[in-house]
């Protein structure tokens, strides 16, 4: 069974200034959905009305067709990779996904780097390790979605390919929401891309589009 996650109608203000106008979307499970925009185009802002943690005059959001107004409390229906590290640096990476009820030897198999490394705290590994048992942990948690923030941030370009591999193989079994800088590699994993741009989402899945939408000059990467 293919479940929705659907959102429109979403409107945010600061102040006189509006955030968002009118956005839509939509994520399906056993696909990604990429999310790209330019800083300050309120991506991370959209992803916290999605979790109900950021209130708006305007908006509905609905999985199945059904209005869920505080989706953060239903790990069942929606998990949230956010920009920071959320794990504890105090913690050992095998604590951490016991707490998950996660087995350290699947972890191990699926990333052969951390093979004996189970009772090193997570201060003690490298920023793009950190950020992988975070990606692992949200990812193989059971919900229906997975919101992902900057996922590709910290990571070596090595991890980025394996984190690649990764989302790839368990889109079949949860949808995906992923929003990074980092466009080529949103773009390789997408099955459909939105752009955030004045307040809009606007369909968007390759270079040709992103530079009409202007997120991209021509000639220009970056």
């Amino acid at each position: 069974m293919i479940h929705t996650l659907e959102a429109d109608g979403i409107e945010l203000d600061f102040g006189l200034r509006r955030i968002l106008s009118d956005v839509y979307l939509k994520c399906e499970t056993g696909k990604i959905t990429g999310l790209l925009g330019r800083n300050g185009q309120g991506k991370s802002c959209l992803m916290n009305i999605l979790l109900g943690n950021l209130q708006t005059a305007s908006n509905s959001v609905r999985f199945d067709g059904k209005v869920i107004k505080k989706a953060s409390k239903r790990s069942d229906l929606l998990l949230y990779l956010p920009q920071f590290n959320f794990i504890p640096k105090s913690l050992k990476v095998k604590q951490v996904l016991d707490d998950f009820q996660l087995n350290y030897a699947d972890f191990e198999n699926r990333f052969p780097e951390f093979k004996g490394r189970q009772h090193v705290k997570v201060n003690s590994l490298s920023g793009g390790q950190w950020r992988t048992v975070e990606i692992y942990i949200i990812v193989k948690s059971p919900s229906l979605f997975a919101m992902l923030d900057e996922p590709f941030t910290h990571l070596n370009p090595i991890q980025i390919e394996k984190i690649k591999e990764f989302l790839m193989e368990e889109k079949a079994n949860k949808g995906f929401l992923i929003t990074d800088h980092m466009y080529s590699h949103l773009l390789d994993v997408s099955d459909n891309v939105y752009l955030l741009k004045d307040g809009k989402t606007h369909p968007a899945k390759t270079i040709a589009d992103l530079e009409y939408l202007g997120y991209l000059n021509i000639g220009v990467r970056d």
